[in-house]
């Protein structure tokens, strides 16, 4: 990873875009902060002067694209967050169509894939402290993804005839959790060691444990899975309270600069 300082002094020269260019600009501007992120590895020294330096403008023109650091941040990495949801959904069609535990077997194990095969990018997403927020915008995080594709799948579980250890919305989090926790330990204890075998197998006892194999045929399953606490709360922040248009704008927000 290159290190690279914060831009210092006066704003480099750009020609003005023509008029109804503005998407050249936004562009312009995600491509600089994907520069910095790369280089910096994180967010720390990530600011609007710093973004408008790189890309050669006054900081007042990414105001006119980006409402805050969160907002900016949140869509310079959108793109990685979009091709991890691509291959857990791409993994979930290539499995039997008819086995909702075996597709979201393969939508952990896509997810654990992606993160091998992507460590820098996975820390940035997963293991990099992003902007603060209000609660009531997290549901608005590119991550939105991949949360919905395992919600989908888990619920899926349960509409096969399976019955889920917890909620969906609470078995869907619990297992991002496991797998992320999971790649995680692998990052920080054990990064000398080839560890892709055991994090795939982990993934299936994830999905193992919380989504127990269906009844034999003729066989009931238990009652479904009541409420709990955890899943009613995740279900509030998927409802949003965090529509645009709310008053949840954090003050000081134009002040991250």
């Amino acid at each position: 990873m290159t290190e690279r300082t914060a831009p210092e002094g006066p704003v480099a020269g750009r020609a003005r875009n023509p008029r109804g260019h503005g998407e050249q600009l936004r562009r312009d501007i995600l491509a600089a902060v994907g520069r910095l992120l790369d280089d910096w590895g994180g967010i720390d020294k990530l600011t609007i002067r710093a973004v408008a330096r790189e890309v050669g403008v006054a900081a007042p023109s990414i105001y006119l694209h980006f409402a805050d650091k969160a907002e900016l941040v949140w869509a310079a990495l959108d793109d990685k967050y979009t091709d991890l949801a691509a291959r857990m959904t791409a993994a979930d069609a290539a499995a039997r169509p008819q086995d909702a535990r075996n597709r979201l077997r393969a939508q952990a194990r896509a997810y654990c894939r992606f993160a091998l095969d992507n460590p820098g990018h996975y820390r940035l997403m997963f293991e990099v402290p992003q902007p603060s927020v209000a609660a009531t915008r997290i549901n608005r995080h590119p991550s939105r993804h991949v949360s919905s594709s395992l919600r989908a799948a888990c619920a899926r579980c349960v509409d096969e005839g399976g019955t889920l250890a917890l909620p969906v919305e609470q078995a869907a989090l619990t297992l991002w959790a496991g797998l992320h926790g999971n790649i995680a330990l692998s990052h920080s204890l054990l990064s000398t060691a080839p560890m892709d075998a055991l994090i795939l197998n982990v993934a299936d006892g994830l999905v193992d444990a919380l989504v127990p194999q269906r009844a034999p045929e003729g066989q009931p399953f238990g009652p479904p899975v009541a409420e709990t606490a955890a899943s009613r709360q995740i279900r509030a922040m998927l409802a949003g309270a965090g529509e645009p248009g709310g008053a949840h704008q954090e003050s000081g927000d134009h002040h991250q600069a």
